[in-house]
């Protein structure tokens, strides 16, 4: 099992920027699978973007162009920035573990959720 705690959250202007972090423990980081999920209040938990431990990535089209994931295995750390943030990207963020090879958008196939951390975005 691994343990993920998100941060960096926070309020931020229709087409300002902000970056997530997700800091891992307890498990083999380099060799996971990695994935933003995104929640807003009575709304499922969607796919933002994915990425593997070989570092290729995917991203919903909502969020495409404007996200980038990365990983940075030395310090057992996800990021998710994000820019020209627009007020529907305004949710709590979570970071996942896939427990698949390939990259999927479901959240039933990722474990091991953090916190979350809330992101509004409102002038």
């Amino acid at each position: 099992q691994v343990q993920l705690v998100e941060s960096g959250g926070g309020l931020a202007q229709p087409g300002g920027s902000l970056r997530l972090s997700c800091a891992a423990s307890g498990g083999s980081f380099s060799l996971l699978n990695m994935a933003w999920f995104r929640q807003a209040p009575g709304k499922e938990r969607d796919f933002v973007a994915a990425i593997t431990y070989s570092r290729s990535s995917r991203y919903s089209e909502s969020v495409k162009g404007r996200f980038t994931i990365a990983r940075d295995n030395n310090k057992n750390t996800l990021y998710l920035q994000m820019n020209t943030l627009k007020p529907e990207d305004t949710a709590l963020y979570y970071c996942a573990r896939s427990r698949t090879l390939a990259i999927t958008t479901s959240a039933n196939d990722y474990s091991d959720w953090g916190q979350g951390t809330q992101v509004t975005v409102s002038s």
